[in-house]
């Protein structure tokens, strides 16, 4: 829905909240016609139900106010004496729609003075776990997200079974679209292995999508640099589950259910990208990566039928690859391991595998063969900026196609030599917002912007900042997981320059330093 729709929508639900509850707000001694004030109403209603004002806001942030909802419904009950489970079952399977019954067919009492204590063990466990829902929510959706690393694309920069803490504020945080979600989840709910949010899955214009809340972001403090490590929604992203769904079928997604990915940003808006060779240019001049970044490449290896031995592969820190059936090597190395590994005696020869200047690859952007580009040699491309106009043609209409349509929204129909947008011919075009140039460090191993294209900002999702744990991936079960923990990984910062730090010291001193103050506290009040 547009924000136009969205606001006729809550002008409608305060008329229906006015209808259920204008005789309790009387009975509570306010006035009738505040239950029918936008956002006051609900000011009052807090202090009819004895609850804190601040609650109010909760109200109105998406997903949390999922959550809000139902509390608000039952303790409207019980402030006028339906405390009882049928009452609550009731107030939450109607929707808050028991509340009619009970402000017109009921002669009831307000409860100025009730105890706000749970009546039952159960009660006060199920409190406690709703408000701990609510408080991580928020955390989860609007500060720090936990990402792990599930493939390779970032290899020996980040490692798959690293698991991320993503700053949401970095860049702004974005307010969820999809209105109606579960907590939490991103495209499934864990465990289940059902979807988590409400939509139609096959026509993006029907009527569950129009529940769609229109993108917003809260304001960040920090633009994305070149070479920055960025999480995102991938863009062509049409799975119906997260990484688990082989079925080919399309599915329709909100863009905050797609799937996350996280790549380098090596081209941000306004710059020219080239790949020669496998090296990333930016206006001309080769890009320099910060120290931590580890680019790789595959190299055949020639041993003459030798095998390396355990200890080289560590030394050289071969972490993917393969023998061919030609008996030689196919190693995924930076060019420093390569150098390295080039002086070891059972060597015969090492070869770069890059993709020769001219070959076409036709999974490679804009997916058209009167550019002939590889995943190594590529370009020049223009990184689209927002408000920088662009001409329109049959040669560049490849290159701003998606954005035109799927990212920027408009009607895009081509005749010919012709491009029309919402049925206007059209010889330029404005962007919107800007776009990013996302590549992985492992390069020809890595499904990234070479493949889809430029990814919209109002795809980003935050900037990775620590690891807070980290472990083989790849181990057969819980318990050698946990014997193969990387400790030296656990609680670095992803950003910076020289070898990362643990800070995991700290963290256990910290733990420490709250278990001990618990238990003096603890202590103090028995005494």
């Amino acid at each position: 829905m547009t924000f136009t729709e969205w606001f006729l929508f809550f002008l409608f639900i305060q008329v229906v909240h006015f209808l259920g509850t204008w005789k309790l707000y009387t009975k509570a001694g306010k006035k009738a016609w505040e239950a029918a004030i936008p956002v006051y109403n609900a000011i009052v209603l807090m202090l009819i139900i004895n609850r804190p004002k601040w609650w109010v806001i909760l109200l109105f942030i998406p997903i949390v106010n999922l959550l809000m909802f139902p509390i608000i419904w039952v303790e409207t009950c019980r402030s006028f004496g339906f405390n009882k489970r049928p009452d609550t079952i009731l107030a939450i399977l109607t929707l808050g729609l028991y509340i009619y019954y009970i402000n017109y067919f009921t002669d009831v009492k307000y409860i100025e003075n009730r105890s706000l204590k749970p009546r039952s063990p159960l009660g006060e466990w199920v409190s406690s776990i709703a408000f701990a829902i609510i408080a991580a929510t928020l955390v989860h959706t609007y500060f720090m997200q936990p990402y792990t690393i599930p493939t390779s694309s970032l290899e020996k920069t980040l490692l798959v079974g690293d698991y991320l803490f993503v700053s949401k504020f970095h860049y702004g945080a974005r307010v969820p679209m999809t209105s109606v979600a579960a907590p939490m989840a991103h495209d499934t709910i864990p465990g289940l292995g059902i979807k988590s949010f409400l939509s139609d899955d096959k026509n993006k214009d029907g009527l569950l999508n129009k529940l769609s809340l229109p993108y917003m972001r809260i304001p960040g403090f920090q633009k994305i640099k070149r070479n920055d490590i960025v999480v995102f929604s991938w863009p062509s992203d049409s799975l119906a589950t997260m990484w688990g769904d082989n079925s080919g079928k399309f599915t329709y997604k909100p863009i905050d259910k797609r799937t996350n990915y996280v790549k380098r940003a090596v081209g941000i808006p306004g710059d020219s990208l080239e790949v020669r060779d496998g090296y990333v240019f930016i206006n001309g001049e080769k890009t320099v990566l910060p120290d931590r970044a580890k680019p790789q490449w595959y190299f055949f290896i020639d041993t003459d039928g030798e095998k390396f031995s355990q200890g080289a592969i560590s030394r050289y820190n071969i972490r993917e690859g393969q023998l061919m059936s030609d008996g030689r090597y196919a190693l995924n190395l930076t060019d420093e391991e390569a150098a390295l590994i080039a002086k070891n005696p059972i060597v015969k020869n090492i070869e770069k595998h890059i993709t020769p200047k001219g070959a076409y690859d036709k999974s490679v952007f804009p997916h058209d063969p009167r550019y002939a580009w590889s995943a190594d040699n590529f370009g020049p491309i223009y990184i689209p900026k927002k408000g920088v106009t662009v001409e329109l043609n049959s040669k560049t209409i490849p290159f701003y196609e998606q954005i035109i349509r799927r990212y920027e929204n408009n009607n895009l129909t081509i005749f010919g030599d012709d491009i029309y947008i919402n049925g206007k011919k059209a010889k330029e075009y404005t962007f919107k917002q800007d776009y990013y140039w996302m590549m992985g460090d492992n390069r020809q191993r890595s499904l990234d912007a070479r493949n889809w294209g430029y990814v919209p900002f109002d795809h980003v999702v935050g900037k990775p900042v620590m690891i807070w744990l980290s472990w083989d991936a790849n181990a057969p079960n819980f318990i050698a997981k946990l014997n193969s923990i990387r400790w030296d990984r656990m609680f670095t910062t992803v950003g910076g320059s020289g070898k990362p730090v643990s800070y995991l010291w700290l963290v256990l001193l910290l733990i420490g330093g709250y278990i001990v103050y618990s238990f003096r506290k603890s202590k103090k009040k028995k005494a």
